[in-house]
């Protein structure tokens, strides 16, 4: 008995379904007294002309609810998202070129020196020595240079051109000597290469040095260089000056705006993916090497038309949309493009403001009468086509107006 019911409950539910889908079959609604989809009149044959039938002009029959949209033309934003870190824009690590005892420092870390400025005095008695040597020499070569040139030239004959030859050889050696003595005595003090803010240093008064031995950082931080990666695709939105927007979780909320300013010339074959530099201005020093950053890259498209994704429709022939061509529906094919949220960017052959359907496509036909669930309403006093107009009654002798539907005359 349970199934019995059960069976009956879901045929009652499928007929439903049924009659408000499709309507009443004419059949039925004579039996019933209802009136069918097309439409007649009480009393009218079964034989009788059918307005609403399907047999017929598919543009004849009831039109389809749907909702309009007209068809706009916006920019695509393409946004490349990647991760880096950056780097001063200027960086140098200063190595000792000899070995000694350390006299002297000036390393105080995070301090801002000049190119050039002394960081270590290295032990240099030995040097200073070497230099008054070379020094002492270098006079008595240029004594002996004078005395030649003078004696030639009161006419001595003592004097050949050969010795006083020789005497500027040994002036010229001497001058070398010299130089090498202060090139020596210039190595025992280590300078800045470059201007910049002094990282930490664990050299101490006492220390010995070795040479190669690192000594302290200097960055140059008033720009930094941001190195991130981005995906194979991106390879045509690169190019020079490219702006960037970089934040970073430091500050929250504020936006560093830069430029591209080198990228690899190959992609990684592992990754599959490129290398790009770009560069952010940092006059104020807020921002410090070593930080991590998150780069956008904002690419916009020339306009391209726009629509709600549930516009498009799906068929053998690829993807379309339906417009609205003077109350009947058109099939267009269109090409997504880019697809964002529930919006899609298309290639058609559209005209801009064309009214095209975003809701209720998928129960249209090739020339299906539509009309627009959101269409401005009609005015209060407008009345249906055929309906009497109000307060007019019609005349005595008149006969009564016909309905608009065909109806035949009962026989």
């Amino acid at each position: 008995m349970r199934k019995i019911i059960t069976l009956s409950v879901a045929a009652l539910i499928l007929a439903g379904s049924y009659f408000i889908a499709f309507g009443v079959p004419a059949s039925l609604g004579v039996v019933f007294g209802i009136e069918a989809d097309g439409g007649k009149e009480p009393g009218a044959t079964a034989g009788g002309p059918k307005s609403g039938g399907r047999a017929g002009n598919p543009t004849a029959g009831k039109a389809t609810i749907v909702v309009l949209a007209p068809l706009e033309m916006q920019p695509y934003a393409d946004i490349l998202r990647a991760v880096g870190s950056a780097a001063a824009l200027h960086s140098a690590e200063v190595i000792a070129d000899v070995s000694g005892e350390v006299t002297e420092i000036n390393l105080s870390s995070n301090r801002q020196v000049s190119a050039g400025e002394m960081l270590v005095q290295l032990d240099a008695r030995t040097e200073v020595l070497n230099r008054e040597i070379a020094q002492a020499e270098l006079d008595q070569a240029r004594d002996t240079v004078e005395r030649y040139e003078r004696l030639q030239g009161t006419g001595n004959s003592t004097v050949t051109a050969v010795a006083l030859s020789e005497a500027k050889v040994a002036e010229r050696l001497a001058e070398a000597n010299v130089g090498l003595a202060d090139a020596a005595l210039d190595d025992r003090t280590i300078r800045a290469p470059i201007s910049g803010k002094l990282n930490l240093s664990d050299v101490e008064v006492g220390d010995r040095l070795s040479v190669g031995s690192v000594v302290v950082t200097i960055d140059d931080s008033e720009a930094l260089l941001i190195e991130f990666e981005l995906p194979e695709r991106s390879i045509g939105l690169l190019s020079k000056e490219q702006t960037i927007l970089a934040s970073t979780p430091t500050f929250t909320g504020q936006i560093f705006e830069g430029g591209i300013v080198s990228f690899d010339s190959r992609i990684d074959s592992v990754t599959r993916s490129v290398t790009v530099k770009a560069r952010i201005e940092n006059p104020d020093a807020l921002l410090w090497p070593g930080m991590t950053f998150a780069v956008r890259i904002i690419h916009e498209s020339d306009p391209l038309a726009v629509l709600p994704s549930t516009a498009i429709t799906w068929s053998r022939s690829g993807s379309s949309v339906w417009i609205d061509e003077d109350g009947v529906a058109k099939q267009v094919p269109a090409t997504i493009l880019f697809r964002r949220n529930d919006q899609v960017w298309i290639n058609a052959d559209i005209a801009v403001g064309t009214l095209v359907v975003t809701e209720g496509a998928q129960k249209l036909r090739a020339g299906s009468r539509i009309t627009a669930a959101n269409a401005p309403a009609s005015a209060p006093n407008a009345q249906e086509p055929g309906a009497e107009p109000s307060g007019v009654t019609p005349e005595v002798g008149q006969a009564e107006p016909k309905p608009s539907s065909a109806t035949e005359e009962p026989t």
